[in-house]
């Protein structure tokens, strides 16, 4: 088979419900945070920053700054107004957070007249005291909608934002701090969009450690087969001081760019827009993994993960595009004591061809860890889970209608846990930041933040089956049920396969405890023959298959998103007795509902509080038949 046809076979089980591994298991909804922010309107762009030490998180508005401590609000402060136009006045909307030196640096918009404010919030009361006030000018854009970004480093700001109000001179620079402030050369980047910035910490090399930058710019390829857009990314060493009087002074003297790639190989069918990253660092830098979301031309998604190790070595080793020579030492890129006494060659290499000839590919050659055509994500955070078998990456993609998918990484291959609902209606998701200490997601909206509780291990609570089919590492069944307790419980999330639930190991729940999502106790309905009607049980996982038994009789039932259901179209003596609503998922068998059908004249359950009056069930009947057969 073909990778075309194998990429169309891929792209129908969206459309079957036998491809379950393409659909979340479980559809949940969260809007019980104690951590819940209702904003006092809704905003168009929100900014979060989680402080060193992890245990504040500030939140930017309109106009405002939160402070989280210890989950809940401690500071509620307004940016003072600045003179300017007419929105100043109305809205200032924040577009950076960054802990920087001693200070919290809080930047806006300020009426197309972008400001900062250098902040001590140290104060024991709820405000703040702003130390000072400068032009953020390259460091927030003039208008919100504006691409931008910010990166604090050791004691220096780093910065990408357009230095006019048009959106024009869009540069990643070194804006201030201990070092000089450094730009780039106009020519390097052709329509870019920032995504992101990260540092590549070497405890034991500072000399060498490098600012990675990814983005993506207008394609120099016009054919009208190229996508419009290429994704990149590039590095500069932390330590350039840009070059000499007489090449890229006060320039960066080390950028070097590179594309990255994420493709189905050999299809030509290449996710060419980076959308959003996440960094899983590790002490080692050459452990890190890069994970990238990515879309395409055809609206699909997909996330490929970068090894930081491999995509260093592109820099270290390829040639440069569009030179021939002899490449001279030290080489272009390299990271010195002082880019000042580099020798021209090597400058002049970097500022006409910092392009390396060679892509950057995804540690999954043949394909993306994760591709999607029924879903469109635009955030991504991962975070590592040790479980009493191994430690697992979860991933948390935000969707475009702003629900979150959890899902598990495992053996190159992933699996959806979970999507949750945070607020009521579709809502894009403005900003994501991931708490992994407290296993805990920050979600902003444009009227609220929301927090995704990680460890909801209630939402598998009915049973030790239940919970281990759900594979989350976060969740094991333990004598007190589903819990976030994994150390000593049970779990299988390499397969889900329940098993292990019946040996002679896995810890009884006590008694107390016991509880049950759904009852199975017959609920009594008396139903005259001739009469339509319709039993309905809900369903508590999309990869389970559900069916009705009745008589030694199995019948299948129609699913709705939340439901399934089974209609006899008119009821006879045949169609009276028990019928019970039976899940069926790997090699668990669940009794999720059962119903008792009775005839008016037939001897009733003495559970008379489950009955519904004739009366009332015909009405019920008629009424509910009539719009199953309607849909």
């Amino acid at each position: 088979m073909t990778m075309v046809c194998k990429f169309l076979l891929f792209e129908s089980c969206f459309l079957s419900v036998s491809c379950s591994w393409m659909i979340p298991r479980l559809t949940l909804r969260q809007d019980d945070s104690p951590l819940q922010q209702i904003y006092s309107k809704n905003v168009s762009y929100t900014v979060f920053c989680l402080g060193n030490g992890s245990e504040k998180l500030f939140i930017g508005t309109l106009n405002r700054v939160l402070e989280l401590h210890n989950d809940r609000v401690v500071k509620n402060f307004t940016l003072p107004k600045i003179g300017g136009d007419h929105e100043s006045i109305h809205e200032y909307v924040i577009t950076v957070i960054e802990e920087f030196q001693d200070w919290l640096i809080v930047c806006g918009t300020n009426g197309h007249k972008p400001k900062c404010w250098k902040m001590d919030v140290r104060t024991n009361d709820s405000s703040a005291v702003v130390v000072e006030s400068f032009s953020g000018s390259g460091i927030s854009p003039s208008i919100y909608s504006q691409n931008s970004l910010s990166l604090v480093v050791d004691r220096d700001l780093y910065a990408a934002a357009p230095l006019y109000s048009d959106g024009t001179s869009l540069q990643f620079r070194r804006l201030a701090g201990s070092q000089i402030k450094l730009w780039m050369n106009g020519p390097w980047l052709t329509e870019p969009t920032f995504i992101s910035a990260f540092v590549a910490s070497r405890p034991e090399d500072p000399m060498n450690e490098k600012i990675y930058l990814l983005f993506r710019e207008r394609n120099s390829d016009d054919s009208p087969e190229a996508d419009p857009w290429i994704s990149r990314v590039a590095r500069v060493c932390k330590t350039d001081q840009g070059g000499p009087k007489s090449i890229l002074q006060n320039i960066w003297t080390s950028f070097l760019k590179a594309r990255l790639v994420c493709a189905i190989p050999g299809e030509s069918l290449y996710f060419n827009r980076l959308q959003d990253i996440f960094v899983l660092h590790s002490n080692n830098w050459k452990q890190s993994l890069v994970y990238a979301l990515f879309s395409s031309s055809w609206n699909a998604t997909a996330v490929c993960i970068y090894s930081l190790a491999e995509l260093d070595d592109i820099f270290e080793n390829s040639s440069f595009k569009g030179y021939d020579d002899d490449i001279p030492n030290p080489r272009p890129g390299t990271c010195v004591r002082d880019s000042r006494s580099l020798p021209i060659q090597t400058i002049r290499i970097t500022k006409n061809h910092p392009e390396m000839t060679e892509w950057v590919h995804p540690i999954q050659k043949d394909t993306p860890l994760y591709i999607s055509n029924n879903q469109i994500y635009t955030k991504i955070a991962v975070d590592r889970v040790q479980t009493s078998e191994k430690m697992y990456n979860v991933l948390l993609l935000a969707t475009d209608t702003g629900t979150i998918h959890k899902i598990l990484e495992h053996n190159s291959k992933t699996f959806i846990i979970s999507e949750t609902s945070l607020c009521h209606g579709p809502a894009p998701v403005l900003s994501m930041k991931l708490h992994s200490e407290k296993r805990k997601l920050f979600v902003g909206y444009p009227g609220q933040m929301s927090v995704l509780d990680l460890q909801r291990c209630q939402d598998y609570n009915t049973s030790c089956e239940d919970c281990v089919l759900a594979r989350d590492p976060y969740c094991a069944w333990t004598e007190n049920g589903c819990t976030s307790q994994t150390e000593r419980g049970i779990q299988n999330i390499a397969t889900g396969v329940p098993h292990i639930c019946s040996t002679n190991s896995a810890p009884k729940r006590r008694k107390r405890d016991v509880s049950s999502s759904f009852s199975t106790t017959p609920i009594v309905h008396i139903v005259p023959k001739g009469l339509p009607f319709y039993l309905s049980c809900p369903i508590d996982s999309h990869h389970a298959t559900y069916s009705w038994e009745h008589r030694d009789e199995s019948k299948s039932c129609q699913k709705t998103k939340s439901d399934c259901l089974y209609l006899i179209p008119a009821i006879n003596t045949h169609d009276y007795g028990n019928y019970s609503c039976v899940s069926r998922e790997r090699n668990y068998k669940k009794i999720v509902k059962v119903y008792q059908l009775h005839g008016p004249s037939e001897p009733r359950s003495p559970n008379r509080a489950l009955k519904l009056t004739v009366q009332k069930q015909w009405l019920f009947a008629i009424f509910t038949g009539l719009l199953f057969i309607v849909h």
